[in-house]
Protein backbone atom coordinates (compact mmCIF):
# COMPACT_ATOMS: atom_id res chain seq x y z
CA UNK A 1 0.00 0.00 0.00
CA UNK A 2 1.08 3.10 -0.49
CA UNK A 3 1.78 6.48 1.02
CA UNK A 4 1.63 9.97 0.67
CA UNK A 5 3.82 12.16 2.29
CA UNK A 6 3.38 15.76 2.73
CA UNK A 7 6.06 17.47 2.15
CA UNK A 8 4.95 20.65 4.05
CA UNK A 9 5.00 18.31 7.14
CA UNK A 10 8.93 17.51 7.12
CA UNK A 11 11.35 19.74 9.06
CA UNK A 12 12.55 22.88 6.80
CA UNK A 13 15.75 21.23 7.00
CA UNK A 14 14.59 17.89 5.35
CA UNK A 15 12.80 19.98 2.63
CA UNK A 16 16.05 21.70 1.93
CA UNK A 17 17.48 19.02 1.13
CA UNK A 18 15.31 17.23 -1.09
CA UNK A 19 15.28 20.17 -2.73
CA UNK A 20 18.63 20.01 -3.20
CA UNK A 21 18.23 17.24 -5.18
CA UNK A 22 16.52 18.82 -8.06
CA UNK A 23 17.34 21.83 -10.15
CA UNK A 24 17.67 25.64 -10.00
CA UNK A 25 14.27 25.62 -12.25
CA UNK A 26 12.80 23.36 -9.75
CA UNK A 27 13.49 25.10 -6.66
CA UNK A 28 12.05 28.16 -8.49
CA UNK A 29 8.84 25.90 -9.59
CA UNK A 30 8.75 24.52 -5.97
CA UNK A 31 8.60 28.20 -3.80
CA UNK A 32 5.61 28.74 -5.13
CA UNK A 33 3.53 26.13 -3.38
CA UNK A 34 3.67 27.36 0.31
CA UNK A 35 5.51 29.51 2.23
CA UNK A 36 7.00 26.47 4.48
CA UNK A 37 8.50 25.20 0.69
CA UNK A 38 9.44 28.62 -0.23
CA UNK A 39 11.56 29.04 3.17
CA UNK A 40 13.29 25.33 2.20
CA UNK A 41 13.24 26.29 -1.42
CA UNK A 42 15.13 30.33 -0.70
CA UNK A 43 17.75 28.37 1.68
CA UNK A 44 21.62 29.00 1.30
CA UNK A 45 21.70 24.93 1.96
CA UNK A 46 19.42 24.22 -1.28
CA UNK A 47 21.66 26.94 -3.31
CA UNK A 48 24.59 26.26 -2.36
CA UNK A 49 24.61 22.74 -3.63
CA UNK A 50 23.66 24.33 -7.24
CA UNK A 51 26.65 26.97 -6.98
CA UNK A 52 29.88 25.43 -8.26
CA UNK A 53 32.25 24.65 -5.62
CA UNK A 54 35.00 26.64 -6.36
CA UNK A 55 32.69 29.84 -7.54
CA UNK A 56 34.17 31.80 -3.86
CA UNK A 57 37.82 30.93 -5.42
CA UNK A 58 36.98 31.90 -8.71
CA UNK A 59 35.29 35.17 -7.64
CA UNK A 60 38.48 36.04 -5.69
CA UNK A 61 39.89 36.82 -8.52
CA UNK A 62 37.86 39.66 -9.30
CA UNK A 63 37.84 43.38 -8.77
CA UNK A 64 34.25 43.58 -8.30
CA UNK A 65 32.87 42.54 -4.80
CA UNK A 66 29.48 40.68 -5.11
CA UNK A 67 26.59 42.46 -3.17
CA UNK A 68 24.66 39.44 -3.30
CA UNK A 69 22.92 38.41 0.03
CA UNK A 70 22.06 34.73 -0.35
CA UNK A 71 23.70 31.99 -2.07
CA UNK A 72 20.27 32.11 -4.55
CA UNK A 73 21.52 35.78 -5.47
CA UNK A 74 24.29 34.85 -6.24
CA UNK A 75 23.86 32.45 -8.34
CA UNK A 76 21.01 34.37 -10.26
CA UNK A 77 23.41 37.42 -10.53
CA UNK A 78 26.01 35.11 -12.02
CA UNK A 79 23.81 33.51 -14.37
CA UNK A 80 22.38 36.81 -15.77
CA UNK A 81 25.78 38.84 -15.78
CA UNK A 82 29.27 37.78 -15.89
CA UNK A 83 31.51 39.09 -14.02
CA UNK A 84 35.54 39.98 -14.60
CA UNK A 85 38.47 37.61 -13.23
CA UNK A 86 42.07 37.76 -13.71
CA UNK A 87 42.62 41.36 -13.93
CA UNK A 88 39.74 42.03 -16.37
CA UNK A 89 41.23 39.64 -19.13
CA UNK A 90 38.68 36.69 -18.80
CA UNK A 91 34.80 36.44 -17.38
CA UNK A 92 33.14 34.13 -15.85
CA UNK A 93 29.20 32.88 -15.24
CA UNK A 94 26.75 30.54 -14.98
CA UNK A 95 24.36 28.58 -17.08
CA UNK A 96 21.32 29.69 -15.97
CA UNK A 97 19.47 26.14 -15.96
CA UNK A 98 22.31 23.89 -14.71
CA UNK A 99 25.02 26.19 -12.83
CA UNK A 100 27.21 24.51 -15.18
CA UNK A 101 30.91 27.04 -15.45
CA UNK A 102 30.99 29.22 -18.38
CA UNK A 103 34.14 31.39 -19.78
CA UNK A 104 34.63 34.34 -22.02
CA UNK A 105 38.89 34.63 -22.50
CA UNK A 106 39.31 38.37 -23.91
CA UNK A 107 41.17 39.10 -26.82
CA UNK A 108 44.13 40.28 -24.82
CA UNK A 109 44.33 36.76 -23.41
CA UNK A 110 44.56 35.56 -26.82
CA UNK A 111 47.57 34.60 -28.72
CA UNK A 112 47.07 36.77 -32.18
CA UNK A 113 49.66 36.49 -35.15
CA UNK A 114 50.86 40.43 -34.88
CA UNK A 115 48.32 41.50 -32.08
CA UNK A 116 51.20 43.56 -30.52
CA UNK A 117 51.98 45.53 -33.96
CA UNK A 118 50.21 48.56 -34.05
CA UNK A 119 50.50 48.63 -38.04
CA UNK A 120 48.13 44.78 -38.39
CA UNK A 121 45.98 45.26 -35.31
CA UNK A 122 45.23 47.64 -32.90
CA UNK A 123 43.30 47.90 -29.32
CA UNK A 124 40.27 49.94 -29.12
CA UNK A 125 37.29 50.59 -26.84
CA UNK A 126 33.54 49.70 -27.60
CA UNK A 127 30.00 49.92 -26.09
CA UNK A 128 28.29 46.66 -25.06
CA UNK A 129 31.61 44.44 -24.56
CA UNK A 130 32.83 42.67 -21.78
CA UNK A 131 36.39 43.45 -21.38
CA UNK A 132 38.26 46.82 -21.55
CA UNK A 133 39.45 46.65 -25.20
CA UNK A 134 38.65 44.69 -28.31
CA UNK A 135 41.32 43.55 -31.18
CA UNK A 136 40.54 45.86 -34.16
CA UNK A 137 42.37 44.21 -37.52
CA UNK A 138 44.30 47.08 -39.88
CA UNK A 139 45.62 44.84 -42.32
CA UNK A 140 47.49 41.45 -42.02
CA UNK A 141 48.55 38.29 -44.82
CA UNK A 142 48.36 35.69 -42.37
CA UNK A 143 45.05 35.51 -39.83
CA UNK A 144 45.49 33.37 -36.48
CA UNK A 145 44.23 33.33 -33.55
CA UNK A 146 44.49 30.72 -30.84
CA UNK A 147 43.08 30.68 -27.07
CA UNK A 148 43.49 28.62 -24.12
CA UNK A 149 41.84 27.46 -20.53
CA UNK A 150 42.64 24.85 -18.10
CA UNK A 151 40.30 21.91 -18.10
CA UNK A 152 40.19 21.71 -14.74
CA UNK A 153 38.45 25.46 -14.93
CA UNK A 154 35.56 23.76 -16.27
CA UNK A 155 32.80 21.37 -15.03
CA UNK A 156 33.09 17.74 -15.05
CA UNK A 157 31.17 15.38 -17.08
CA UNK A 158 29.92 18.39 -19.32
CA UNK A 159 29.94 19.10 -23.07
CA UNK A 160 31.21 22.87 -24.32
CA UNK A 161 31.31 24.41 -27.04
CA UNK A 162 33.83 27.10 -28.01
CA UNK A 163 33.11 30.00 -30.36
CA UNK A 164 35.02 33.13 -31.91
CA UNK A 165 33.10 35.98 -30.85
CA UNK A 166 33.82 38.99 -33.33
CA UNK A 167 31.87 41.60 -35.81
CA UNK A 168 33.17 43.87 -38.76
CA UNK A 169 33.70 47.39 -38.99
CA UNK A 170 32.19 49.24 -41.86
CA UNK A 171 35.26 49.10 -44.18
CA UNK A 172 36.59 45.18 -43.90
CA UNK A 173 37.48 42.97 -46.74
CA UNK A 174 38.71 39.38 -47.70
CA UNK A 175 36.54 37.27 -45.33
CA UNK A 176 34.00 36.71 -47.39
CA UNK A 177 35.75 33.99 -49.64
CA UNK A 178 38.30 33.23 -47.83
CA UNK A 179 37.86 30.01 -45.24
CA UNK A 180 39.66 29.52 -42.59
CA UNK A 181 40.17 26.51 -40.10
CA UNK A 182 38.67 25.84 -36.80
CA UNK A 183 39.50 23.46 -34.56
CA UNK A 184 39.26 22.34 -30.54
CA UNK A 185 41.71 19.86 -29.12
CA UNK A 186 43.44 19.12 -25.57
CA UNK A 187 47.09 19.55 -25.13
CA UNK A 188 49.35 18.89 -22.28
CA UNK A 189 48.44 21.76 -19.36
CA UNK A 190 51.83 24.87 -20.10
CA UNK A 191 51.82 22.86 -23.89
CA UNK A 192 54.22 24.98 -25.84
CA UNK A 193 52.15 26.83 -28.63
CA UNK A 194 55.71 26.07 -31.15
CA UNK A 195 55.34 22.42 -30.46
CA UNK A 196 53.79 20.83 -32.40
CA UNK A 197 53.67 23.14 -35.37
CA UNK A 198 50.38 25.35 -36.18
CA UNK A 199 50.61 23.68 -39.54
CA UNK A 200 50.95 20.07 -37.99
CA UNK A 201 47.92 20.62 -35.40
CA UNK A 202 45.15 21.51 -38.29
CA UNK A 203 46.81 19.32 -40.93
CA UNK A 204 45.97 16.22 -38.62
CA UNK A 205 43.50 14.56 -37.10
CA UNK A 206 39.07 14.50 -37.46
CA UNK A 207 38.01 17.77 -35.52
CA UNK A 208 39.23 20.64 -37.48
CA UNK A 209 36.37 22.40 -39.99
CA UNK A 210 36.44 24.70 -42.50
CA UNK A 211 34.34 27.90 -41.78
CA UNK A 212 33.54 31.28 -43.70
CA UNK A 213 33.94 34.19 -41.05
CA UNK A 214 31.71 36.60 -42.95
CA UNK A 215 28.81 34.95 -44.92
CA UNK A 216 29.76 34.99 -48.71
CA UNK A 217 28.08 37.14 -50.81
CA UNK A 218 27.26 34.46 -53.18
CA UNK A 219 24.99 31.37 -52.62
CA UNK A 220 27.27 28.76 -51.79
CA UNK A 221 26.90 24.99 -50.51
CA UNK A 222 26.34 24.89 -47.07
CA UNK A 223 27.39 21.75 -46.71
CA UNK A 224 27.74 19.39 -43.75
CA UNK A 225 31.47 20.22 -43.30
CA UNK A 226 31.15 23.75 -43.83
CA UNK A 227 30.61 26.45 -41.05
CA UNK A 228 29.40 29.95 -41.06
CA UNK A 229 28.87 32.56 -38.24
CA UNK A 230 25.12 33.51 -36.30
CA UNK A 231 24.56 37.04 -35.30
CA UNK A 232 23.70 36.66 -31.33
CA UNK A 233 21.15 39.33 -29.48
CA UNK A 234 23.86 42.35 -28.81
CA UNK A 235 24.68 42.03 -32.12
CA UNK A 236 28.16 40.24 -32.15
CA UNK A 237 28.76 37.12 -34.27
CA UNK A 238 29.89 33.98 -33.00
CA UNK A 239 31.73 31.12 -34.48
CA UNK A 240 31.76 27.58 -33.51
CA UNK A 241 35.63 26.23 -33.37
CA UNK A 242 34.39 23.44 -32.08
CA UNK A 243 33.23 20.77 -29.08
CA UNK A 244 35.09 18.94 -26.03
CA UNK A 245 33.21 16.57 -23.45
CA UNK A 246 35.06 17.37 -20.04
CA UNK A 247 35.66 14.42 -17.71
CA UNK A 248 37.19 16.22 -15.22
CA UNK A 249 40.14 15.44 -12.60
CA UNK A 250 42.36 15.87 -15.96
CA UNK A 251 45.61 17.56 -15.77
CA UNK A 252 45.40 19.55 -19.21
CA UNK A 253 44.11 22.38 -21.68
CA UNK A 254 42.08 22.76 -24.04
CA UNK A 255 43.02 24.57 -27.25
CA UNK A 256 41.37 26.41 -29.55
CA UNK A 257 42.48 27.28 -33.19
CA UNK A 258 41.15 29.71 -35.89
CA UNK A 259 43.20 30.43 -38.83
CA UNK A 260 42.90 31.03 -42.56
CA UNK A 261 44.09 27.89 -44.93
CA UNK A 262 45.46 30.71 -47.75
CA UNK A 263 46.80 33.75 -47.83
CA UNK A 264 45.58 36.59 -48.07
CA UNK A 265 44.82 40.34 -47.47
CA UNK A 266 42.35 41.02 -44.95
CA UNK A 267 41.13 43.98 -42.74
CA UNK A 268 38.29 44.94 -40.71
CA UNK A 269 37.38 42.19 -38.03
CA UNK A 270 37.10 43.40 -34.12
CA UNK A 271 37.47 40.18 -31.78
CA UNK A 272 35.90 40.48 -28.48
CA UNK A 273 36.95 36.88 -27.36
CA UNK A 274 36.45 33.11 -27.02
CA UNK A 275 33.40 31.68 -25.32
CA UNK A 276 33.38 28.33 -23.35
CA UNK A 277 30.20 27.82 -22.49
CA UNK A 278 27.55 23.94 -22.06
CA UNK A 279 26.45 22.77 -25.02
CA UNK A 280 23.00 22.20 -24.02
CA UNK A 281 20.47 21.63 -21.04
CA UNK A 282 20.87 18.99 -18.55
Amino acid sequence: MLHHIDLQALPEGCIANVISLTSPPDACRLSVLSRVIRLAAESDAVWDKFLPPETHEILSHSATASAAKSKKELYMALSHSPVLIDDGTMSFSLEKWTGKKCYMIAAKRLRIAWGDTPLYWQWITLPNTRFEEVAELQWVGWFEIRGRIATRKLSPSTLYKAYLVYKFNAHSYGFDYSPVVVAVSTRPYGFDYECPSLREIVDGGDLKHTAFLAHPEREMDEADDLLFPKETADGWLEMKLGEFFCEGGKDEELEMICCEIDISSKSGIIVQGIEIRPCDRN
